[in-house]
């Protein structure tokens, strides 16, 4: 089995970071999403792995590299411009050849992974599986409908009234049969090929396509609170280390990560926090779900809840809670009044 991630798309829902980097390289738990899906996608055994890349391919691949450091090899394979999920797999033939193949969309947090999904697929090797996840409100989803025989007999994009719970979640097993329906779809309503619509044509022609579902943890981190949401997650299953220096009048308590290089001087840390190398944590409390990523300065201040970018510094700031700072940040205070200048 091969993979293929979509790591396309210009993530509007998270600018201003978005203005100057892909939204599957937000960190989350410190490290970049793409890096949260590759690990679900070794974690399968699959090793060949190709990511469709568009305008932020090369921040994508100075991150990534090889993708070795993950155990897996990568192939980018450049997408001109966002043409539709199906559209991605019509130009990554080449890389799929007759193989079988998980798709997963670059931007899904799903920390339980889809071993047992993938385990489905493999035994029974309908000519889709799709994975779905039980929501309250179908409407913004693509839904599901299943037959007597637990069978997807119908994909409806965002009813008006859905005849049931079970939304796509971006993730979708694949024989070679896929080739055939998405060579034969028309582009849709807003000028894409649609793989819900490539689904439905395997269905509509007698194909069996099945639907395995996931119970755990699942978010599409397309906005400020759902990438909060995610970090406090993944934050929550995390095991502490420390491995930087702290000094003897700093307080560390719960799950508490210092990397490497990193330095804490008389303050007060409460887990899940994880600080990254070449940080320096200084007079400073840090509260419970927070990220502090490479190289930044923190400094007389207090920050909960948040995820700070690598390279920023906080600076003489009472409180911060429920944020995202951006690379490479300046947010200080001087005297009474506050001032912040960005780079992200």
């Amino acid at each position: 089995m091969k993979a293929l991630v979509l790591s396309g798309g210009s993530g509007t829902r998270l600018r201003p970071f978005t203005h100057s980097m892909p939204k599957q390289l937000i960190p989350i738990a410190n490290r970049p999403i793409l890096q949260h899906v590759l690990e679900n996608i070794a974690d399968l055994g699959v090793t060949e792995v190709g990511i469709i890349v568009g305008d932020w391919e090369q921040q994508i691949t100075e991150t990534l590299g090889d993708g070795s450091a993950l155990g897996v090899h990568l192939t980018y394979i450049p997408q001109d411009s966002p043409r539709g999920l199906a559209h991605a797999v019509v130009i990554a033939r080449d890389f799929l050849g007759d193989d079988d193949f998980v798709m997963y969309l670059g931007d899904n947090v799903l920390p339980g992974g889809v071993a047992q999904i993938a385990e489905e697929f493999g035994k029974a090797r309908p000519a889709a599986q799709v994975v779905v996840h039980k929501v309250t409100d179908p409407r913004s989803f693509g839904v599901v409908e299943l037959g007597p025989a637990g069978q997807v007999v119908r994909l409806v994009e965002k009813p008006a009234e859905p005849r049931s719970d079970l939304a796509l979640i971006g993730v979708y097993f694949f024989t070679s049969a896929i080739h055939e329906a998405v060579n034969a779809i028309e582009p849709s309503a807003r000028g894409e090929l649609e793989i819900t619509d490539a689904i439905q044509w395997l269905v509509t022609h007698g194909d069996e396509v099945r639907a395995g579902e996931y119970d755990g943890y699942w978010k599409d981190a397309g906005c400020v609170e759902d990438v909060l949401d995610c970090n406090r997650q993944l934050l929550d299953g995390m095991r502490g280390s420390i491995a930087g220096e702290v000094d003897g009048t700093s307080v560390l308590s719960g799950q508490v990560v210092v990397e490497p290089g990193a330095r804490v001087v008389r303050s007060w840390i409460e887990g899940p926090v994880v600080i990254a190398a070449g940080t320096v944590v200084e007079d400073a409390h840090l509260g419970p779900y927070t990220s502090i990523g490479r190289d930044c300065l923190l400094r007389d201040t207090h920050i909960d809840d948040s995820i700070v970018f690598n390279g920023a510094t906080v600076s003489s700031i009472g409180r911060l809670k429920g944020s995202m700072i951006g690379r490479a940040a300046l947010v200080v205070s001087t005297g009474d009044h506050s001032r912040a200048a960005a780079k992200v």
